[in-house]
């Protein structure tokens, strides 16, 4: 009986997935090869790996034995492959990351042209993840997020400093209202709601000053749970905006949002890439966590040299 490798990595991502349709889209091939390679791998082993209904796929008892003996094979040739990869003069390979959508665009989207530059054997995937998966089942490489989302085994690299959360709106909509003084007084104006996409809750509006924290209940003419779609309508003028300092930064510096209660604000940990920990590394990923080192170090060391702008 010959059993091949890429059976068993097939079998593998299905019961990883728990989907024929998601593990195909992983491995890069169509759901009906998909089908026959799983097919085919049982009836080498005579046995049914998978119950299969129209809604749900799940191991078998015997499906379940396999899994445990072939995880830790190829995690290990994993290993192998990266450890002979350490060797080659130019760093190649697939680096796969999960991403939160306000820090894809705002951090991340910039370093894509000059790292994919300075390493053209590299083939970067990056999705947006909303849903605050977990990575390792995901099967992607590391993923960024704000620090307190980050699970506590992981290995971190921050990527962004601490920043603020305030309310923002457009001068437009504050021409014709009295400013807010408190954040209490937003109960006089039109607040735009995010609703996180993980889990269906509104944002809460929570702002420090001198040690109180003062939570208020906004209410509004609209709700989004998209960051980009939330920006937008506070730029036109529609109402207030609640969102981080990273968010507001372009708008702020062509004059099309500015602060309100700026006393009042809340503090953010920061932005981290996290990784799981393990003795071989990816090497895609060792050169990106370098990347990211020296483009740390390189904005630093601008923003600290006479005559840079703020």
């Amino acid at each position: 009986m010959s059993i091949q490798l890429n059976e068993l990595t097939a079998f593998a991502a299905v019961a990883e997935h728990g989907s024929f349709t998601r593990a195909a889209a992983q491995v890069g091939i169509a759901v009906p090869t998909m089908s026959q390679t799983i097919r085919n791998l049982e009836q080498r082993l005579g046995v049914r790996l998978f119950n299969r209904t129209t809604r749900s796929v799940a191991l078998t008892e015997a499906g379940e034995r396999l899994l445990a003996e072939v995880r830790p094979v190829l995690e290990g040739l994993d290993n192998v492959m990266e450890s002979v990869n350490s060797f080659r003069s130019k760093p190649m390979g697939t680096l796969r990351l999960a991403v939160a959508r306000p820090y894809a665009s705002m951090l991340l989207a910039p370093l894509i042209q000059p790292f994919l530059a300075e390493y053209p054997d590299i083939r970067l995937e990056i999705s947006v993840d909303d849903t605050h998966g977990d990575i390792v089942t995901g099967r992607f490489d590391a993923g960024i997020r704000v620090g307190h989302r980050v699970e506590r085994d992981m290995t971190i690299l921050r990527v962004a400093d601490e920043f603020r959360l305030l309310a923002f709106a457009s001068p437009s909509y504050l021409a014709n209202r009295p400013r807010p003084m408190t954040p209490r007084d937003l109960h006089g104006h039109n607040c735009i709601g995010y609703r996180s996409p993980w889990d269906g809750s509104l944002l809460p509006w929570t702002f420090q000053k001198d040690g109180e924290e003062i939570e208020v209940a906004v209410e509004g003419s609209l709700i989004v749970n998209d960051p980009d779609l939330l920006m937008r309508p506070a730029v036109d003028g529609v109402g207030v905006v609640y969102v981080s300092e990273l968010m507001a930064g372009p708008w702020l510096r062509d004059g099309r949002l500015v602060p309100v209660l700026e006393d009042y604000s809340r503090t953010v940990t920061g932005v981290f890439l996290y990784h799981p920990s393990r003795r071989h590394t990816p090497m895609p990923l060792q050169v990106f966590l370098r990347f990211i080192e020296a483009h740390r170090a390189l904005a630093g060391a601008h923003r600290s040299s006479p005559g840079a702008a703020p």
